[in-house]
């Protein structure tokens, strides 16, 4: 385990976070996902924004409702009043990240900002509630987290993006690539594309430079078990009560 390098990753073993509330329910990103997360002693929560047409910040993977809801469209083009009309899963309401952070105020969120307009609401948030503490901010564009960290400053902890993540890699293979400064952790596949990206080099050298290794989205319990050997920090996953159980036979759920 590497020390600690923000509040935010404060936790006494490899940090299990509930992936969009624990998406393998069927009522993911919801209220009723997180709530049941939360139920199961889980307090790290792994969610995606998007703002709606008139600047509402909402807790939902995809651009657009088709694929999860009852209602079609993209976000960024519907008011919150038509959006929170959408169900989820047949019957879940989908939710505003401002009511998630009041509801769960214990909970600590691992936040992939899916689109830019969400970027600037998402730190103004942050900034609002005091959050700092409580929130990680990643996404798959490099850039997008790099300007995170510009506006918000070292309080927010943030995650690498795919040019980081490469960048790490490579220098793990002796390579001197560049990588960002001020992250405090690489949140990763275990495999991309066919090409493993998780292996104890790569853990070796997140950790030389104080970085912790967050592994998504893993819901097999072999393959649970085969990273926490390698030593990573946190471990994503679908499947709730797997990775409860593997933490739980280890002796290191909390």
């Amino acid at each position: 385990m590497t020390p600690v390098r923000h509040p935010y990753l404060d936790h006494p073993s490899p940090i299990p976070f509930a992936h969009r509330g624990g998406a393998a329910d069927g009522i993911e990103n919801t209220a009723a996902a997180f709530r049941r997360a939360a139920g199961l002693g889980f307090r790290y929560f792994e969610t995606d924004v998007h703002t709606t047409a008139d600047g509402r910040l909402v807790a939902f993977h995809d651009e657009t409702l088709d694929r999860v809801t009852d209602l079609r469209g993209r976000i960024s083009e519907l008011p919150w009043s038509e959006i929170s009309r959408a169900r989820v899963g047949g019957g879940e309401p989908l939710a505003l990240f401002e009511d998630l952070l009041e509801e769960f105020p214990d909970a600590r969120w691992n936040i992939d900002v899916k689109a830019e307009p969400a970027l600037r609401p998402l730190i103004g948030l942050i900034r609002r509630t005091d959050s700092w503490d409580r929130v990680c901010v990643g996404s798959f564009s490099e850039a997008r987290v790099a300007r995170a960290q510009r506006l918000a400053g070292p309080r927010l902890a943030t995650s690498y993006g795919v040019r980081g993540v490469l960048g790490l890699r490579l220098r793990s293979y002796g390579v001197p690539a560049p990588v960002r400064g001020g992250a405090v952790c690489a949140q990763v596949p275990r495999d991309q594309s066919g090409v493993r990206v998780v292996d104890e080099r790569f853990v070796r050298t997140a950790h030389a430079r104080g970085l912790q290794v967050h592994v998504w989205t893993v819901n097999e319990a072999d393959r649970m078990r085969a990273l926490l050997d390698l030593g990573v920090d946190g471990i994503m996953t679908d499947h709730l009560e797997t990775l409860r159980a593997v933490l739980t036979e280890r002796g290191v759920w909390h």
